[in-house]
């Protein structure tokens, strides 16, 4: 695929690049049989590494600037069956397009270069442009450079309403108010887009917004996920992700806190509660598991998240053989499956419980940061209005009542706050078990070697002292540049934090930075993200304002049909992306569009209307789902219960992952499951109900002034003379529907617990909800542009 991405518009004329357009013809053709996996190794040939190639003078694999004395290019291109490589009975062909590349680099003297991940990123002078003019900062001289080679243009700047809509949804996870909209249209100050990026960065909003993200990456769920898949005790972990990204905590302590925040010195409470990140796999709370399967099924799941967040790694594929494609061995996998064997994490396998939530001991009560931090103030003004009361003259007077109402008030909210406290999965250090090699990753045989705490050998080594090595050092080693795989890490979040910006990453494989994977678009450009990342100390927020207030970012998204037949996947960056919102994303627009959102911050899962006999088949124990009935269910989709093995109908309509493997990229899928949802799902009826009693209300007394009101606060502009046409034709075909047939004028508003209007208005009520629910399905209304 990377081949023949950069054949379409290289061309010939440029000079062959190992790393781009040879080594994925030899990864996808011929790794299986030549590459890191020594039990799979013919020939003794290996073609993953240099040394394999030209590690033997005598050896004529690859002669440099001679192809025809070449063995690898004559296997190649042997017209005998029995010659030809790959081998007929593998299934795989070279194509003579790849076969003249390989060609053209024994010609051009085969000059060989490590995998673009495995080299550590560096500084790169920023390229010069014809158009100068163009670039707002460094990370636009990179795109534009790669334009100008490949005689594309940039686009045009958005409009203005379609940028604090693209901030709001990548930022937020909201869209933008009309007053907001209206407010942004007018400043025309040099400072006005820069203001709004800083704006939107300093919400709570942002916080949960970039949540969503990373608790997909760590399979963050309220359930334990096999067996009876009952609740278990982990929202706390969810308000400390938001806390962090919202305090921009610099990405190595957040790193350092999840994995090891136990190990710590003098540990703090929220230190303790982001040790969660390592209770977060599935469980089993069947009576009878084998507790010896399940800790090694334990193991093997951390290790694939954790090298999947952090390394961009797909080690699960060596939890029975070495790694295929990769320089990644079963010593690698369970070496790093031994830094974590100090975890408690086996009671549940001796005291096994059905009850919901489940025990997953150790557990701590917690209360959230902010609600600590209200405590702390509580008790200082108390201590304050106590030295009043002590006074001899404040006892009868009125200031003293009034003192003693205020510290009564307070002593009732704080007791609120302690009642309110929650329970959550914490790591606690044990002695460690001891870790062996699991021959085929067979649990029962127990005949591999021993092994101590390692990381992968290919990226080097952790110095061993008198101690042996911990999650902190693992921690720590993710980080550092010097003497650890800090540069490689930068780079993977780099990418991620332009996938949130741009829909796509520069690498398109999220999870996957191994041989297999597509080389960078902008291998420059991404080298100077990771750079910036950890020069500015790991600032998240910093990075996401460098990118949003590139030049780059602000393009229209439009696609000619000349641009799309160029660059349709948008690789050189030609153009913005336009994609549908993530599921949280689309049904926060809606409540938000109404009028029903809440925005309390943190807190326990939250349960919104969900289809009656949904859970039917979850047994140990039957349970029945229980519909919040106040305002919880408006709250933020991050905050929604998370049921691994039945997803919300919702959620899984419009593609959220089940959460139980790392989730780097959502899939977006277009289907009429989906529409149907958000025609039907009683949460976006109610929000179509309420959002049409705002248009009754709130936007004027005629038929057009209220399409005015509705368009402007569902896509933020007014609708065209077609579009008020349409929905002024269906507000009256409606109406004239719901007059002839009251009962289902009843039906449509009769959903939500909002007070109703008077029997007279119900049909008028139900035909502008008819109005709302065309609106909020609107492909523009779900879609970030």
């Amino acid at each position: 695929m990377g081949v023949c991405l950069c054949l379409q518009f290289v061309g010939f004329a440029e000079e062959v690049d190992f790393r781009r357009d040879v080594r994925p013809i030899l990864v996808q053709k011929c790794f299986s049989c030549h590459g890191p996996d020594e039990e799979e190794r013919q020939a003794d040939l290996r073609l993953d590494v240099q040394a394999g190639v030209f590690g033997d003078p005598e050896a004529t694999t690859i002669v440099r600037g001679d192809p025809d004395q070449s063995a690898l290019y004559q296997r190649l291109t042997a017209e005998d069956e029995d010659l030809r490589m790959p081998p007929v009975d593998s299934g795989k062909t070279v194509s003579q397009e790849e076969r003249d590349l390989v060609r053209r680099w024994i010609q051009e003297g085969a000059k060989w270069e490590s995998h673009w991940s495995h080299a550590p990123p560096r500084r790169h002078s920023v390229p010069a442009v014809a158009d100068s003019a163009w670039p707002v900062n460094w990370i636009d001289n990179f795109v534009l450079s790669r334009l100008e080679a490949q005689g594309l243009a940039p686009a045009p700047d958005a409009d203005r309403v379609t940028l604090i809509r693209r901030l709001s949804f990548d930022l937020t996870g909201l869209p933008p108010t009309p007053s907001e909209v209206e407010q942004f249209i007018k400043d025309d100050s040099p400072r006005a887009y820069e203001q709004l990026v800083d704006r939107l960065l300093a919400s709570d909003r942002y916080g949960e917004r970039m949540a969503i993200y990373w608790l997909d990456l760590v399979r963050f769920a309220d359930t334990v996920g096999y067996h009876g898949d009952q609740d278990h005790n982990i929202s706390p972990y969810r308000d400390y992700v938001i806390d962090a990204f919202n305090e921009n905590l610099p990405f190595d302590q957040f790193t350092r806190e999840q994995l090891a925040g136990d190990l710590l010195a003098n540990a703090t409470e929220d230190q303790k509660i982001a040790t969660g990140y390592n209770r977060l796999l599935q469980t089993s709370h069947e009576g009878g598991v084998q507790a010896k399967e399940y800790l090694a099924i334990y193991a093997a799941d951390r290790v694939r998240n954790f090298s999947a967040v952090w390394m961009g790694a797909t080690m699960g594929c060596a939890q029975c053989h070495d790694h295929k494609y990769d320089p990644l061995s079963m010593k690698d996998f369970y070496s790093l499956v031994a830094f974590f064997a100090d975890i408690d994490e086996d009671q549940h396998l001796r005291k096994a419980t059905n009850a919901l939530p489940t025990q997953r001991l150790p557990e701590m009560k917690v209360l959230s940061k902010r609600q600590r931090r209200r405590l702390t103030e509580i008790e200082a003004r108390l201590a304050e209005l106590g030295a009043t009361l002590e006074e001899p003259e404040a006892e009868q007077s009125d200031a003293g009542a009034a003192v003693q109402t205020e510290s009564d008030g307070l002593r009732e909210e704080a007791q609120a706050i302690r009642q309110t406290a929650r329970l959550t999965m914490v790591t606690q250090a044990i002695e460690p078990r001891t870790i062996r090699i699991l021959p085929r990753g067979n649990w029962l045989d127990d005949s591999g070697p021993v092994v101590e705490p390692a990381v992968p050998e290919f990226l080097g080594t952790l110095p061993v002292g008198e101690s042996r090595l911990t999650r902190l050092d693992l921690a720590n080693w993710l980080t550092r540049q010097e003497d650890g795989v800090g540069g490689n890490t930068a780079r993977i979040f780099a990418n991620r934090f332009w996938y949130l910006l741009f829909g796509r990453g520069l690498v398109p494989s999220l999870d996957d930075f191994g041989v297999q994977s597509e080389p960078p678009s902008h291998p420059a450009l991404l080298d100077q993200l990771a750079m910036e990342f950890i020069e500015s100390g790991w600032d998240v927020k910093r990075m996401m304002k460098r990118i949003a207030m590139s030049r780059t970012y602000r393009q229209a998204s439009t696609v000619t049909p000349e641009l799309a037949k160029q660059d349709p996947h948008n690789r050189w960056l030609a153009r913005q992306s336009r994609f549908r919102l993530p599921a949280e994303m689309v049904r926060d627009n809606a409540l938000a569009i109404s009028g029903l959102l809440v925005l309390d911050y943190g807190g326990a899962s939250i349960k919104p209307y969900q289809p009656a006999g949904y859970y039917r088949h979850l047994n140990f124990p039957k349970r029945t789902y229980q519909t919040h009935t106040d305002r919880r269910q408006w709250r933020r989709g991050v905050y929604m219960h998370w049921q691994r093995q039945f997803l919300h109908p919702m959620l899984k309509s419009l593609d959220a992952p089940t959460r139980e493997e790392c989730t780097a990229e959502r899939p977006r899928s277009n289907t009429p499951l989906a529409a149907l949802t958000l025609l039907n799902d009683p949460t976006f009826v109610e929000a179509a109900r309420v959002f049409a009693e705002r248009m009754m209300t709130e936007g004027g007394g005629d038929t057009s002034s209220r399409i005015d009101f509705a368009f402007r606060h569902a896509v933020s502009r007014p609708p065209d003379e077609t579009e008020r046409t349409v929905l002024t034709d269906l507000f009256e075909s409606s109406l004239r529907e719901y007059e002839a047939a009251p009962e289902s004028a009843a039906a449509l508003i009769r959903t939500g617990q909002a007070p109703r209007p008077a029997d007279g208005e119900a049909a008028t009520l139900a035909a502008w909800t008819t109005v709302a629910r065309a609106l909020l399905n609107l492909n523009e209304t779900i879609t970030r542009n």
